[in-house]
Order: structure tokens, then C-alpha cells, then sequence
């Protein structure tokens, strides 16, 4: 393990990703991850325990159990899902008082293209703005519509082909739908006129290999959505490739620089967004791969300048993103399942203790002082940021699978599972 350690560096980012430093009101969840696309909200009135039967406000059933988090905008929610092998993709639209279905769009897909078994079609999560809502359902198109469920635009970008399936999502950054198409033979990320879909810029990735296997044969892709970041005086459009981290001109798509790191001993691998801590950018590879942690300054590849440390050794599988408290980063771990508090200044691991759970693929998320994450069998670990030990709160189960990321605002918690969509609310909570 090799670690550069700036001691003097004061964290003082309370989040990752508050590039402008609004704290969002927490009315909202419009994409993956929330409002900033860092996990955090400002809703008050979160319920800390619940069950299946407690505090449910409603729930409904869902087809096909799919990966894709659910979006809050106004009065709708939208997951994803999809059907017969992934030859049906679809964007649903709910009532987020009520749970009433009020339309669903499909897209035929006229083939079965491969995936894992534990990465289910529909594994996106779509993104709205005040005016429409914008879904990836990969090789099926970018789609985009009105709430009323009218077709607005839609966009073939190619066919993406991975024996692991696909899983990045649409995000709103800059004005724009930002989108990266990865993996498989043809990486790029592209943003786009979210009004008309109109391509605006397009950055290509190189692929060192055929987009499943690098050139020594052993597996490579990344399904890491983009974030945005404000550093060294500048906006970048941040995104995790599978053997670098590269960041880009909001305006023009061009690079402004990158970071290598991720390439480890088991593959070119990386599932989670990268994680902002002020100037620094934490990046997690996948499948064990190395972690770690480097200045955004620069321009060109700032590797050997800016780089602070990179961990290999005894790395956990990490699917979900971390997220940034007080200056502290906490990630939860798919395997073992562990939840880890880490310096992003150099690595170092606070404290690591088991989650008392299963596996974490969802990412947590931040509201009113308070963690949330959920487990692989809906399971939802409710901590407090602490800087010397995992702190519980509360375990609340729901006795069913999901791989996916809750999204809270006022008073209410969405949560995706494998059957249903749920929403868990505070009964005092106005």
C-alpha cells in the first residue's frame, strides 16, 4: 500500500458533492442518491423504525425484481423494471401519497443481451427535472417523458453488451442529462439537451480490451455514475472509469484531467460513484479492487502530483458509494458485511465493525443527523455518524430482497425491494 499523508488538510465539506453549498430543503429526490447526487438530504420528520406492518404508509407491488431506485418529484415516484428477460424495459409512475399506479411506459427490446444473475435488468434508476423525468434502459435507448407519461424525445446511443449487464443512471448536472454508457466494447459518457435530447458533447473512454476482458484477459467495465464537484476554482463532471477517474468540463465534455488507480489484481473494475470530500476525490475499485484518494488540481493526468494514497491490500467488495459526514467518509460493504469510517485525507480507517446485516448494494444516504442504508434483505441500518464506533440506531427489517437505494424526503422513506415499493412515514410527522 502506498500512502502520501497531508496532514494539514482540514475537511471541513459536511457532504460529498454540495458544489454550490446549498443544504436542499429535502422535498424532493429527483435522482440517484438525491438532490446532489451525494446521499444527503435536509428532510426532518425521518422515521427511525418501522417494519413491515409498522409505519407502513402504503406499499405496492412491483413486477420483476429489479435494482433501480426509486425517484421523488412533487407528487410522483418513478421506478424502473422490467420483464421477459429484459425484452420489456419499463419506466412506472406512482402516486407518492397514495401508491396509486398512474402510468407505465414500455419499451420492446427485441433481444436477450447477457447479465448476472445478481444484477437484474432495469438496474437503473431514472432522473427528473420540474418538468420530465429521463430513464436508461441501456441497448432499449435514453428515454425521456412528460408526468403525464407522453413520450418527450428518445435516443439510441448503440448497443452495450457485458456478461454483468449494464447499471449506470441518467443524472442532471449542469443543465444537462449527463450519461455514462459504460461498459462494454464502446465507453463514453455524453451530455444532452434535456428539453429536446439534442447530443451536446460526447466524451470517449478508451477501452483496453474487448470492454469485458483488459488485455491480460481479466475482467474489466465500470457501472459508475457521474457526480459533480467544484474544485481548484473550476466545475467538473466527475465520473469513475475502470482503470481511471477522469473529470470533465461541464460545457464542452473535454478532459481536464485524471487520476489512475483503479486497475487492480482481479481486474479493470469499479461499481460506486466517486465520493467529494472538498478537493479530494475518493474512488473505490470493484471485486476487491484498490482504493484511493487524490486531489482534483491539475490538469493533464495528475496521478503523480496530486495522488495521496491508494489502498490494496485486504479491500472489501464494495458496490455501494460512501458518503461524507463532518469530514469523515462512511461506506458499507457488500463483502464482509461491514460498515468502515475512513479518512478521505489518507485512508486511514477510523473504525470497522460488522453491520449486524447482510450485504450493502444500496448506498446510504444522510437525513436529519442520521444514516440510513439498505441491505440485500431489505433490511435498513439506521446509524449516527460517529468518528470512534458504529453507532446503531435501530435494524428495521422488511423481510424482502433489494439491492436498491432509499430516497427520503419529509417525513417519508421510499424503499424498493424485489416486490414491492414501499413508503415508510412518520405518523407524527405532518
Amino acid at each position: 500500500m502506498s500512502r502520501f499523508v497531508f496532514r494539514s488538510l482540514v475537511l471541513t465539506c459536511v457532504v460529498v458533492n454540495a458544489v454550490c453549498g446549498a443544504e436542499p430543503d429535502g422535498g424532493e429526490w429527483p435522482g440517484f442518491r438525491g438532490p446532489l447526487g451525494n446521499g444527503y438530504t435536509g428532510a426532518r420528520d425521518v422515521p427511525t423504525e418501522w417494519s413491515a406492518e409498522k409505519n407502513v404508509a402504503w406499499k405496492t407491488e412491483l413486477p420483476g425484481d429489479c435494482n433501480g431506485s426509486p425517484v421523488v418529484v412533487g407528487s410522483r415516484v418513478f421506478v424502473t423494471s422490467a420483464d421477459h428477460e429484459g425484452r420489456q424495459r419499463s419506466l412506472y409512475c406512482f402516486d407518492a401519497d397514495s401508491g396509486e399506479q398512474l402510468w407505465v411506459r414500455t419499451v420492446p427490446f427485441d433481444k436477450v443481451l447477457p447479465t448476472h444473475e445478481t444484477n437484474l435488468y432495469a438496474g437503473t434508476t431514472p432522473v427528473a427535472d420540474s418538468e420530465r423525468v429521463v430513464v436508461w434502459h441501456a441497448s432499449a435507448g435514453l428515454w425521456c417523458y412528460d408526468f403525464s407519461g407522453k413520450e418527450l424525445w428518445s435516443c439510441q446511443l448503440g448497443e452495450f453488451r457485458h456478461t454483468w449487464g449494464y447499471g449506470t443512471s441518467p443524472v442532471i448536472l449542469d443543465g444537462k442529462v449527463i450519461l455514462h454508457t459504460g461498459p462494454g466494447a464502446r465507453v463514453f459518457i455524453v451530455g444532452l439537451n434535456p428539453a429536446t435530447g439534442e447530443e451536446l458533447w460526447k466524451f470517449e473512454e478508451p477501452v483496453d480490451g474487448d470492454g469485458e476482458h483488459n488485455r491480460d484477459n481479466k475482467y474489466m467495465g465500470s457501472w459508475s455514475t457521474p457526480v459533480m464537484a467544484e474544485s481548484d476554482g473550476r466545475k467538473t463532471i466527475v465520473c469513475s472509469m475502470s482503470t481511471r477517474v477522469v473529470g470533465l468540463d461541464p460545457e464542452s465534455g473535454s478532459l481536464v484531467w485524471s487520476c489512475d488507480g483503479i486497475r487492480g489484481e482481479r481486474g479493470d473494475l469499479c461499481y460506486t460513484s466517486p465520493v467529494i470530500a472538498g478537493d479530494i476525490c475518493v474512488a473505490m475499485g470493484g471485486y476487491n479492487g484498490p482504493a484511493f484518494g487524490f486531489r482534483m488540481k491539475g490538469t493533464g493526468d495528475i496521478t503523480e502530483g496530486q495522488r495521496l494514497w491508494r489502498q490494496t491490500e485486504k479491500t472489501p467488495q464494495r458496490i455501494a458509494s460512501g458518503i461524507v459526514v463532518d469530514g469523515l467518509m462512511y461506506v458499507m460493504n457488500a463483502g464482509p458485511n461491514t460498515v468502515q469510517c475512513i479518512d478521505p485525507a489518507s485512508g486511514d480507517v477510523k473504525w470497522q465493525a460488522r453491520s449486524g446485516g447482510a450485504a450493502a448494494w444500496g448506498s446510504p444516504v444522510y437525513a436529519n443527523g442520521l444514516l440510513y442504508s439498505t441491505d440485500q434483505k431489505g433490511a435498513t441500518l439506521v446509524f449516527r455518524p460517529n468518528p470512534k464506533k458504529l453507532e446503531r440506531v435501530a435494524l428495521n427489517a422488511l423481510g424482502e430482497p433489494s439491492n436498491s437505494t432509499p430516497a427520503i424526503i419529509h417525513g417519508r422513506i421510499f424503499i424498493r425491494t424485489f416486490g414491492h415499493l414501499y413508503c415508510i412515514r412518520n405518523p407524527a410527522a405532518s
